[in-house]
């Protein structure tokens, strides 16, 4: 199943940059089957079957049913940590460094 991207239809995945996590919990507001704060009070993305993904840079796929919550997860950041890239080429299309 392709999920749609800006400019194109692709699928995408995410990751959070701990680092520059604020520990705020907006994405897992938005996006709880994507994103889950830990006992460190970090963010971290999820996999499919709800296994948390703790190694620095891990991504987990967009499901397209939850691709405006990711979205809008990455806008309302305010650590400006989650990145959302097409899975083919690595290119950003939501969070910090996108185009």
């Amino acid at each position: 199943m392709q999920q749609e991207a800006p400019g194109g239809s692709e699928a995408l995945e995410v990751w959070i940059d701990q680092d520059l996590c604020t520990g705020d919990g907006i994405c897992a507001q938005y996006a709880p089957e994507v994103f889950e704060l830990d006992i460190d009070g970090l963010a971290y993305v999820k996999s499919a079957d709800d296994e948390l993904l703790q190694a620095p840079g891990a991504t987990t796929p967009v499901p397209l049913t939850l691709l405006r919550d990711v979205a809008d997860s990455a806008k309302e950041c305010p650590g400006d940590c989650i990145h959302v890239r097409r899975v083919s080429d690595r290119v950003e299309v939501y969070g910090p460094d996108a185009e």
